[in-house]
């Protein structure tokens, strides 16, 4: 199986595979994850923010993840994934992938802004440190048609979402879907 997460920045995607992982591990249940931050670093460190180079990026985070779920790991894919035709490529091409939709408000977003992006998105235009390119604000965010999971971050607490995530695997690692 292979999770792919969608969300915006700050939603906590990061945050509830971490937590779940740690949770698993005790359980026996190999997780992985592909941060999408951290393989951009690396594997991805070519690509942009384009709509074709951000398709690229999950393409890629997808073709590594099928690898891993070929030996039996739950590979969690941690990046924004903003478009869903590239959702939809990936649940084609490989088996038993699942979308999870990271839900939160964009008010809650705002907020937390954990990384400062969304107050350098809301510079004004021809600032040296504006984004203008913050999936949400000013570049596109789709949501998800069918997402397999929703989890309300700004809703739920980072343990009430890290246990529905964490049963959503359980029950679909069980089942073989």
């Amino acid at each position: 199986m292979i999770i792919q997460f969608c969300g915006l920045s700050g939603s906590g995607k990061t945050t509830l595979a971490s937590k779940s992982k740690a949770y698993l591990k005790n359980k026996k249940v190999e997780i992985e994850i592909i941060d999408g931050d951290e393989y951009r670093k690396e594997l991805c460190h070519d690509l942009g923010y384009t709509k074709e180079d951000r398709n690229t990026n999950i393409r890629r985070l997808a073709f590594v993840a099928s690898r891993l779920s070929n030996y039996g790991v739950t590979p969690i894919i941690c990046a924004i994934n903003p478009y869903e035709a590239v959702r939809c490529e990936v649940v084609s091409n490989y088996p038993l992938v699942k979308t999870v939709y990271i839900k939160c408000s964009l008010e809650e977003l705002i907020r937390r802004d954990t990384k400062g992006l969304y107050a350098r998105a809301f510079l004004p235009n021809g600032h040296p440190e504006k984004i203008t390119n913050l999936s949400g604000i000013n570049d596109p965010f789709e949501i998800p048609d069918n997402p397999d999971l929703v989890i309300e971050t700004d809703i739920l607490s980072i343990e009430e979402s890290s246990q529905k995530l964490i049963k959503f695997i359980v029950m679909n690692r069980q089942s073989g879907l």
